[in-house]
């Protein structure tokens, strides 16, 4: 029996009925994505590659048993998954998304037609947990709170927060509201490769319409997913206005402006 199509912009949000479906998702193919899959027992599954970046962390899924396929960030907007579908390209594939006709450069439409005639199969859901932690540096001000997901974000305990995610920097659906959901003071983002239309950035100015510094760190210096890598390990990549303002300096490692923000009164 050939599977059905179901799209989710982000994969923490997985409409009902996504079991033996082939999944297109705008979120990157990261190790708990990967495990949100294998637990929602997709029959394959169709990601952003969000930049690939460091240690492969944007394309993890492809360990999956069943067929997994990333979309480039150079041909589709991360987030968007009709933008995806319109005009996407493979740039990476499992074994068994080859194995039924996918090769790379192919339209995300053509591969999803490949990917319907999989067998639906149960894979083994990732052993991995995404990580909140609230810390109060030295001498701080306001916490300083890392979240491996977006979707983890308290709107009243985060409230004046510098908030750093493991999640990319592109907006979700294109939806300005989800930026952030809580009156942070400052945001850190993985930029996703930046990627066709500078998609990867693209929270960095419905941020600042808010007052809210935000920044976005290099898929080459952090692990997408790991909010942790985000601070220890990343590079900014862009930065808005108000980040500019508050000492923000593109090249520069992300750490040290993120826990100056902390200091800020």
């Amino acid at each position: 029996m050939r599977g059905r199509i179901t799209v989710a912009p982000t994969i923490t949000k997985l409409p009902e009925g996504a079991a033996g479906a082939v999944l297109i998702t705008g979120s990157h193919g990261g190790a708990y994505p990967a495990s949100l899959a294998a637990k929602a027992r997709v029959r394959a599954l169709i990601f952003h590659d969000a930049g690939i970046g460091r240690e492969d962390a944007g394309v993890a899924a492809l360990g999956l048993a069943i067929p997994a396929v990333a979309i480039s960030h150079l041909s589709a907007r991360v987030g968007d998954t009709a933008d995806m579908q319109a005009r996407g390209r493979v740039s990476r594939a499992n074994a068994a998304a080859v194995a039924l006709g996918v090769v790379l450069g192919m339209g995300c439409t053509e591969a999803t037609e490949l990917l319907c005639a999989a067998e639906w199969i149960e894979t083994a859901a990732p052993d991995v947990a995404e990580g909140r932690a609230v810390l109060r540096p030295e001498g701080a001000y306001r916490p300083l709170v890392l979240i491996d997901s977006a979707a983890m974000v308290e709107a009243e305990a985060d409230r004046g927060a510098v908030i750093v995610t493991g999640s990319h920097g592109g907006l979700v659906g294109g939806d300005p509201k989800m930026a952030l959901r809580a009156d942070g003071f400052a945001a850190a983002y993985h930029d996703a490769g930046i990627g066709i239309e500078a998609a990867g950035l693209g929270r960095l100015a419905p941020l600042e319409a808010r007052g809210i510094a935000a920044i976005t760190v290099a898929a080459a210096s952090a692990r997408i997913g790991d909010a942790r890598s985000i601070f220890e390990d990343g590079i900014i990549s862009a930065a808005n206005p108000t980040a500019l303002r508050l000492g923000a300096v593109v090249g520069a490692p992300a750490r040290e402006v993120l826990l100056a923000w902390t200091r800020l009164a």
